[in-house]
Order: C-alpha cells, then sequence, then structure tokens
C-alpha cells in the first residue's frame, strides 16, 4: 500500500521540479478537456500558447499583460515572505484604477510632465490604504487577513462599478458606464510604436527587482523574513512586528495600485468596470509558481499572461467559453499545490503484513 511519509529534509530538487511537472500536467489535463469537447487537442494547444505570439504585436500584447500581474506579484511577495497571506491584490488594483481614474479626470484640462506622475501616486496611495484597512484588522483586532482581504475585494469593486455607473459616468458615452477618457497628460508613454505596450511593463519589472534586492540585501527584508518564519523569534530580537505587517500590507497595496493605476492610464485611457480580468488573483498563482524569486515572478508572469491571451485566442478560433482561462489557470494552481506537497513528502510502498499459518 502506498503512504506519504515526511522528509528528514525538504527536496530542493522537488522545489524547482515542481512548477514544471505541474505545467506539464496541466497540458496533459487540458488535452483531455479539449478531446472531452470534441476539439482537436493539439490544435487547441497550439491556439492557447503558440499562436499569440505569431507576431510583433503578440509580443507587446504578452508584455502588456504582465505588467499588471508583476505589479500585483511583487506586493504580494513582500506579503506571503513575512507569512502574511494577503489575498486582497484585486482590491487594491481596482482602488489603485479607481482613484487614479478620479485623479486624471479632476486634471483633464491640465498639461505637464507633472500630472501623470500625481495620477499614478492618486492610484499607488489608494492601494496602499486600502491594504492598510486590512492591516488594522489583523494587527489590533487580531482579524484574520485572508477573510477581511477577500471581502475588501468586493467591496472594492462595488466602489468602482457605483462610480461608473454614477458621479464618474461620461455624459456623453450613450449610457455606457464608464468615464471620460483621459487628457494626453494623464497616459502612460509607448514602448513600442504602433502597439498597446507601454513602461508600466518597466514598472513590473523594476518591482520584481526591487523587491528580491529587498529580502537579500536589507534589514527590513530580513526582519520580515524572520517574522515569517518564526513569530516568537522576531519578538525575541524586538522586531516591531505590528509595524513590520502594516508596512508589509501598505508595501503590497501601493504596487497592486500602481498596477490598477497603469492600466487605466496605459491601454484604456478610462476607467470601464472590466479594467480587471482578475489581475490581483492571478498574481496569487505567478508568486508561487515563481517561487517568490525575482527571476521567477517574471518567467510566471509570462506564462500567465499568456493564459490570458490563450483564452482569448480560444474564444475566436474554437467557439470556447471564456472561462477556459480560468480553468487552465485553476488546473496550474491545483497541480502546484499537490507537486509541492512532494517538497516535504515522499512516497513510500508499505508491504501488507503476511498473514501467520494457522489463523482462520
Amino acid at each position: 500500500m502506498l503512504s506519504l511519509e515526511r522528509r528528514a529534509v525538504d527536496s530542493r530538487a522537488m522545489q524547482w521540479a515542481s512548477p514544471l511537472l505541474a505545467l506539464i500536467l496541466t497540458i496533459i489535463t487540458g488535452m483531455g478537456i479539449f478531446m472531452a469537447l470534441g476539439k482537436d487537442p493539439v490544435e487547441g494547444l497550439t491556439f492557447f500558447f503558440l499562436t499569440p505570439l505569431s507576431d510583433k504585436h503578440g509580443w507587446a500584447e504578452l508584455g502588456l499583460k504582465m505588467a499588471p500581474l508583476l505589479l500585483c506579484a511583487a506586493g504580494l511577495t513582500i506579503c506571503y515572505r513575512a507569512k502574511l497571506w494577503n489575498i486582497g491584490a484585486e482590491g487594491h488594483f481596482l482602488m489603485g484604477a479607481l482613484w487614479a481614474s478620479v485623479a486624471a479626470l479632476q486634471l483633464g484640462g491640465q498639461s505637464g510632465p507633472w500630472v501623470l506622475p500625481l495620477v499614478l501616486i492618486a492610484g499607488m496611495v489608494a492601494g496602499a490604504v486600502w491594504a492598510l484597512l486590512a492591516g488594522l484588522l489583523k494587527t489590533q483586532f487580531h482579524c484574520n487577513e485572508i477573510l477581511t482581504t477577500i471581502m475588501l475585494n468586493y467591496i472594492a469593486l462595488n466602489l468602482l462599478l457605483y462610480a461608473v455607473h454614477g458621479p464618474l459616468k461620461d455624459p456623453y458615452g450613450f449610457g455606457f458606464p464608464q468615464s471620460e477618457m483621459f487628457s494626453a497628460s494623464a497616459l502612460l508613454p509607448r514602448l513600442i510604436p504602433d502597439t498597446r505596450l507601454h513602461i508600466g511593463l518597466l514598472f513590473g519589472l523594476l518591482a520584481a527587482v526591487a523587491v528580491g534586492v529587498l529580502f537579500a540585501r536589507t534589514f527590513i527584508g530580513f526582519q520580515l523574513k524572520v517574522l515569517g518564519q518564526d513569530e516568537r523569534a522576531a519578538a525575541f530580537a524586538g522586531f516591531p512586528a505590528k509595524r513590520l505587517t502594516l508596512l508589509a500590507f501598505m508595501a503590497s497595496g501601493a504596487l497592486a495600485g500602481l498596477a490598477g493605476a497603469s492600466e487605466v492610464t496605459g491601454p484604456l485611457g478610462q476607467l470601464v468596470p472590466q479594467v480587471s480580468p482578475g489581475y490581483g488573483y492571478t498574481a496569487i498563482i505567478v508568486v508561487f509558481l515563481g517561487r517568490m524569486q525575482a527571476v521567477g515572478i517574471v518567467l510566471a508572469a509570462a506564462l500567465l499572461a499568456l493564459t490570458f491571451m490563450g483564452g482569448e485566442m480560444l474564444q475566436i478560433a474554437m467557439a470556447l467559453p471564456k472561462a477556459i482561462t480560468g480553468l487552465f489557470q485553476g488546473l496550474l494552481l491545483f497541480y502546484l499545490l499537490t507537486c509541492d506537497a512532494f517538497i516535504h513528502y515522499r512516497i513510500r510502498i508499505r508491504r501488507a503484513p503476511k498473514a501467520v499459518a494457522g489463523e482462520a
């Protein structure tokens, strides 16, 4: 019979092989799903993983979708390394998008190089304040951050919906729930001409590197790691646990808020209800798939960005539902968590005891 046995030492090989195994299992399961739907699995996987990157515009779109994932994932990494299970990147993102839009519309009649920085800062501050609420609930009232951040996501979404259906609604938008278009001074510059890719990708790459440096080279990063590994050891060393917790939440919120601000000032140029296809939730997968390391997060963000593009391609080419994107992302997370179990455990084959001669 098979059983799981705790390893004496965690397997480093499995730690790095687990994401690759999870991806392979996801692809195999995806082939089975295509067959069950009556579709050619090879054609389906080609449309999902390869066709979106067949030209310059496809690569530009990949970078475009990587940008918010990188920013949200970098922020979540700060919390997760401190064992603060923040599930609220989606809410931080939405609040950043909302208040950056408010700032952009209020400054609509202004021009100058200072307009865009103010708009981005408004988004970062909004994301940080929204995350601070969850941090205060944890530090002052011992509320579980998983529950509070999830619930705050829905509050943020409904505030955004209220805004685009109410005070921020474009009076000349033919009744559609959307804001007015932002002025040129409030839009991010493009990285590649004739594409939608903007400098938000540079923000994301810089954030991933900065978080890596934070934990590798700074005392605050060391304090956060100790807090995550052993809270009692952190207290014994005199590290300010409450202050570090609030700092981690605010940094996470600020980066996700910047992602939201970059989205409305980048490809959209206005606030719409569909500003996020779930970037904040997908960033959670990016963090764990990338092993909370800068290079890993960049690679994982590219893969998850490709799932958004592949899902859109399958809708067009094979008439499959939009949910196919979430299905592949969910499979990837499921297999990743399953494979991660073998970092700490291994399979043992135990033989059944032999029957004693003469026993009935």
